[in-house]
Parts: C-alpha cells; structure tokens; sequence
C-alpha cells in the first residue's frame, strides 16, 4: 500500500547506503543537491543484517513510495538495491556509486575476491553478537587505525575520526547470502567508479557495470570508496541523468 506520495512530477530518489555508515554521512551532501532541484528523497536506515533481510526491508520501503523510483546504492547498497527493486515495477533506474552489483547466485564474497585491490578485509574487526534465535552472528567494523585510509582517505581526518566512532558495523553474513534476483537484467542502471577505492577494487567495479549494460559509467579519479561524501556534485550529476532518462 502506497502511503507516501509529494505531488511531484521528478521521481522519487531512495538512496541506501552501505556497510560501516549510516544515512546521513553518507548521502547528506548528496540529499541537499537533489532537493534544491526539486526531487523528492529518501535515504533510509539499512538495516545491515544482511542481504536478504536487507532487501525485503528495502522493498518494503520502496512499496510505500507513489510514483517512479530512482534507486541509488552505494557498496553494500549497490547488492541491496538489486534484489530489493527486482519485479517492482516503479523503480525505473539503478544508479550504482562504488558498489556491489551481483548477479543470480553470487555473493559478495566471490565478488570481493575477483580482482585484487581491497584492503578491507585486514582492516576488520570481527565481534560476535547473538541473534534471536540463540545462535551467534558476526559483526564488522573497521579499526579505527585503518578507517581513513581504507574507507575515505580523500576526505578530512575530522570528519573520518567520527565517521569512524559512529560506523555501524554490518554482519559478515552480507557477504555469505546468494543474491536472489539482479533487478539490473531488466531496469536500466547507471555507475560510478572511484579510482583510488580501497574497499570495492575499481576493477571489480568496471567488471560489474559492464556486465549489468550500464548506460553511463563515470570514473571519479582519486576519489575513496567514500565519493558520495568526498565528490557529492558529480554523484548528483549522475543520479540526475539517471532521473530525466526516466522521463
């Protein structure tokens, strides 16, 4: 049931960020642009507790929208975004920032191991943490040593040292669960590389979009796995183009 609706004639912009992050130090800089043109935005919490949870989340927040979709994933986003919008009929663009874009089958972790160039993984803190069933789920974080270089070394040590207190870790069962459905094979996407991305290798990044038939790929040079943050003017330019090729 469609509960929320703006009266407006640009699509609606659903931004979902990914692991170690939240909404708002993500997608601030990037919710400010698109606002002041006049699109309508949603940038909600993702509940990093993995992919498939995450993804009937996502759908359910996307049901609640009246009206055309543009869907904007970063990293773990980019995998959330393209099972949450398969067979959703309003979603008519997928924009992917420095992100995952699997296929049928795949998990994260086949995809991270592709191409060489990730850092992360060393970067990690593992915390167990019980689930409701009783049994005992992994948390990651980063260290607060590696963060900056690792997750968002083109942006100022001020803001990464918060960045870094205030991450939510996501469960490392993200990186297990098979994706169920690649709403890229059928809904038009878009993609950004960040160059001197440590998380996602920018070559893993290339693959992915031009699996998926990307109509644009944009690489940002320089730019950390971070680039929604560091670069927000060229990611709106993106999901802009993204939104009038839905006209």
């Amino acid at each position: 049931m469609h509960q929320f609706g703006w009266g407006n004639d640009k699509p609606t912009v659903v931004l979902v960020h990914g692991g170690f992050a939240d909404a708002t130090n993500s997608w601030d800089k990037v919710v400010k642009r698109l606002q002041d043109q006049g699109y309508p935005v949603m940038a909600p919490a993702n509940p990093l507790r993995g992919l498939a949870t995450d993804s009937a989340y996502l759908a359910s927040v996307l049901d609640s929208i009246e009206g055309p979709i543009v869907l904007v994933g970063h990293s773990y986003g980019g995998a959330v975004i393209t099972n949450a919008a398969a067979n959703d009929p309003d979603v008519k663009a997928l924009v992917y920032i420095a992100a995952f874009v699997p296929d049928n089958g795949e998990t994260l972790g086949e995809l991270i191991s592709k191409y060489p160039g990730s850092e992360i993984q060393a970067a990690l803190n593992h915390v167990p943490y019980p689930n409701p069933d009783g049994s005992t789920g992994t948390d990651l974080y980063i260290k607060a040593d590696r963060f900056r270089d690792v997750f968002a070394a083109d942006l100022p040590k001020s803001t990464t040292t918060v960045m870094s207190a205030t991450q939510r870790p996501f469960s490392a069962q993200s990186f297990a669960d098979p994706t169920q459905a690649a709403a890229w094979h059928t809904i038009p996407s878009w993609g950004l590389v960040a160059t001197a991305d440590k998380a996602i290798p920018a070559e893993l990044e290339r693959f992915e979009y031009e699996r998926a038939g990307a109509r644009e790929v944009v690489e940002v040079s320089g730019a950390s796995h971070s680039v929604m943050a560091s670069q927000p003017g060229v990611v709106t330019e993106l999901i802009v183009e993204a939104a009038n090729a839905t006209d």
